[in-house]
This record gives C-alpha cells, sequence and structure tokens, in this order.
C-alpha cells in the first residue's frame, strides 16, 4: 500500500523539523514557499508590516501563484528528501 501525498508530506515536514543543522536561507525560502502553497493555495496575505524577511517569504510564496497545492506537496517532499540525502553524506 502507498503512503498518500498528504502522509508522505506531513512525514517530510516531520522530518525535516528534525534536523538540526541550519540550512541555506534561499533553501528556507523555498521550502517556505513550497509549504505555504501545499497548505494554503493562492491565498495570499500579507501584513505590510516593513520586515524585510517577511517581504523575502511573501515573495518567495507569490512566486509559486498558479501551482497547484498537490505539486506544492511533491516539490517540498522532493526538496526536503534532498536536503536529508546530503545531510546523510
Amino acid at each position: 500500500m502507498t503512503e498518500s501525498l498528504d502522509v508522505k508530506f506531513t512525514k517530510a515536514f516531520n522530518d525535516l523539523s528534525e534536523l538540526e543543522e541550519s540550512l541555506a536561507p534561499d533553501i528556507m525560502l523555498k521550502l517556505y514557499a513550497y509549504y505555504k502553497q501545499a497548505v494554503i493555495g493562492n491565498i495570499f496575505s500579507y501584513s505590510g508590516e516593513v520586515d524585510v524577511r517577511d517581504a523575502f517569504k511573501f515573495n518567495a510564496w507569490t512566486q509559486l501563484n498558479g501551482m497547484t497545492q498537490e505539486n506544492a506537496k511533491k516539490q517540498y517532499i522532493k526538496l526536503v528528501k534532498n536536503i536529508l540525502n546530503n545531510q546523510l553524506n
């Protein structure tokens, strides 16, 4: 029996959460964007506060506009697998 996409997505999130090493900022932005797109989709919201970090995160997310939530989950899982495989090598 294969795991459902949602189960794989949750497992990838949990596995990544256990990672003790820091990730590069560009990787963190990709993870954030895929996660937000996977969970929320194209319903973008931004508080408008002047915070450069949040602006970068929002920008990364909006660049995925139009990506399906299913595809975002797949991309998130793929990225997490790559990160974890590189950590083992």
